[in-house]
């Protein structure tokens, strides 16, 4: 990353959201041109806004129906704040988001750390502490997602703005098939949006697999107990035109609950 400063970068993109500027494509000097540089703006960004040790993290695009919409091949991560994270039944000011969208989710509570690094199936199972129902919040930040690049999106934590996340519960999910479980959701009651497990990269786990052995899970000093990780949407993000209830349910999973005033 010769020439390359991640801190000014980082300074550009929380200037630009700050004053809800659209983000186009970042100036030369200022563009990461590789997910390694992305990766070393987001950090950046986290140590800004005093996040170095995140409350989670969110994984995007790891539906073929997102990397279709952002015009990405792979995942990409991003870190959580902890004031960015909500239970289930939070009210959020509609005014406090630029054009925000949500999504419905899958998420995991860690009850074990899980070191950065290859991970299978297994292996990221036995670090889960729960499997909830997730509720992501992000933001139409960019001028033209699809050609604002990866490298960028993974530095401004591809879209993330907050997330709300649901109570454990109900059947144990260790017996349930992941890949079938149907996802579902709605707006002010009117189903927006169904998906289901496999959509995440063939099975939810695979998300968690990804993202532990992710750069971005590395320079973290990879991923804690306690930790919440969003493993992706099973929808295209629903746009928000004003105030509104939103819910997300994966049954037998306890229903997330998100309203926006």
């Amino acid at each position: 990353m010769s020439g390359f400063d991640p801190a000014a970068a980082a300074a550009f993109l929380h200037e630009a959201r700050a004053a809800r500027r659209l983000i186009g494509k970042l100036p030369d000097g200022l563009a990461p041109r590789d997910e390694a540089e992305g990766v070393a703006v987001q950090h950046a960004l986290a140590l800004r806004v005093g996040a170095a040790r995140p409350a989670g993290f969110k994984i995007g695009a790891t539906a073929k129906r997102m990397q279709g919409y952002l015009g990405v091949t792979h995942p990409v991560g991003g870190f959580m704040a902890a004031a960015d994270v909500h239970a289930s039944g939070a009210s959020l000011a509609f005014a406090d988001f630029h054009k925000p969208g949500v999504e419905c989710e899958l998420a995991v509570r860690l009850g074990a750390d899980l070191p950065p690094g290859p991970c299978d199936r297994v292996r990221a199972g036995a670090a889960i502490g729960a499997l909830v129902c997730g509720i992501e919040v992000v933001e139409a930040r960019y001028v033209d997602v699809q050609a604002v690049g990866a490298p960028t999106m993974a530095a401004d934590q591809m879209f993330h703005a907050a997330a709300v996340v649901g109570e454990t519960g109900g059947a144990d999910w260790r017996g349930l098939d992941l890949v079938a479980l149907r996802g579902r959701i709605a707006i002010d009651g009117a189903e927006a949006g169904t998906g289901v497990g496999g959509d995440l990269l063939g099975h939810p786990l695979n998300s968690l697999c990804w993202i532990a052995a992710s750069p971005l899970a590395e320079r973290f000093g990879g991923l804690k107990a306690g930790q919440v990780v969003m493993l992706g949407s099973v929808v295209p993000p629903i746009w928000l035109s004003g105030p509104c209830t939103v819910q997300v349910a994966f049954p037998p999973l306890p229903a997330v609950t998100v309203r926006f005033t």
